[in-house]
């Protein structure tokens, strides 16, 4: 398994991720877009979900192409964040032209972490600036950990954050996944420092331990975030994407496929609480060489390649005042 050169999303080319944050807010947002509008879809498979535009994703809608997509803390209130981004695409005269209109289509999903310690009591929704600042802020190289939607991001145990990873397939084919990971579960083996994620790692991209070696799978892991905080409100929103030319419906598919990522970095996933949903994109660029056996490899390569980016989210998340919980580097990290 190869990871692209930065082992980002954005190794799949032509598209771009920006981030914004606000540290007293501990929340933030962030973009994706790309080069020229790309074919998108999603699947949902949470308890609670909180989303914007995704109806226009079914393979049945009439909406071929979207401008960006748009991961953001908040709750309900960030999807504000897809406006700003959808006001600054206007502006540039990027959208879906209707007459003399131009629509941007920005599609958009966020998670909970209104009560993460940060200062939520706003007078003005500032999520719409922090779409805008991040669609400013794209290209193709970022950081991971505690940055964008990551911010305010928390685990079962630990602080969650912004995860990306890519793989680049036999075929040339690249994929890529980018991750905001705020789940009730955890990313690691309850009271150990391995990630679920670890046999799947690339190199040491998320600390190199390795898988547990002894662990009860049937036994509940402990969870400080509800200890700390609440059971409710959580989600853990994603972003595989590839340069494989892809219908709406393989897209489908590809998205649905990527749940397993989830499934394999974070225990338990897919809860009640959780409003965990994937987008999932294609660029276009390379025709498939085989369409049966290639739409089956790439929702693979979706699925590995998000576990890998969720356990790196948490990895590179970094201690911030306030934290309701700590990072995996403060609790198992070593010089």
């Amino acid at each position: 398994m190869k990871p692209g050169t930065k082992n980002l999303i954005t190794d799949v080319p032509g598209l771009q991720v920006g981030n914004a944050h606000n540290s007293n807010l501990k929340s933030g947002t962030t973009v994706l877009t790309a080069d020229e509008p790309f074919v998108a879809s999603v699947d949902v498979m949470g308890g609670a979900p909180g989303t914007r535009e995704t109806d226009a994703l079914a393979p049945d809608r009439l909406v071929e192409s979207v401008d960006a997509l748009v991961l953001s803390g908040g709750s309900a209130l960030g999807l504000d964040s897809a406006s700003g981004v959808a006001d600054a695409l206007r502006a540039q005269g990027r959208g879906l032209a209707v007459g003399p209109a131009i629509v941007p289509v920005v599609p958009a999903a966020i998670l909970f972490d209104l009560i993460n310690g940060g200062d939520k009591d706003w007078v003005v929704n500032p999520y719409g600036q922090l779409g805008a600042e991040a669609l400013a802020d794209c290209s193709d190289d970022f950081e991971l950990g505690t940055v964008g939607a990551g911010v305010g991001a928390t685990t079962g145990t630990l602080k969650g954050g912004l995860g990306s990873a890519s793989i680049v397939l036999d075929s040339g084919v690249t994929v890529g996944a980018l991750v905001a990971a705020n789940p009730t579960g955890s990313a690691v083996v309850p009271d150990q420092e391995n990630f679920w994620a670890a046999p799947f790692e690339v190199g040491d991209e998320f600390g190199g331990r390795g898988p547990a070696t002894e662990f009860d799978p049937l036994a509940p892991p402990r969870s400080m975030k509800i200890e700390a905080f609440m059971a409710a409100g959580n989600t853990t929103i994603a972003i595989v994407a590839t340069d494989a030319a892809l219908t709406k419906t393989q897209l489908k598919r590809m998205a649905v496929a990527a749940q397993d990522g989830m499934a394999r970095a974070l225990v338990p996933s897919h809860t009640p609480f959780d409003g965990d949903l994937i987008f999932s994109l294609s660029t276009g660029a390379k025709p498939l060489a085989d369409p049966v056996n290639d739409p089956l490899m790439l929702g693979h390569a979706a699925s590995t390649c998000l576990a890998r980016a969720i356990a790196r989210g948490v990895f590179h998340a970094s201690p911030e005042p306030n934290d309701l919980l700590p990072t995996w580097q403060q609790t198992f990290g070593r010089a």
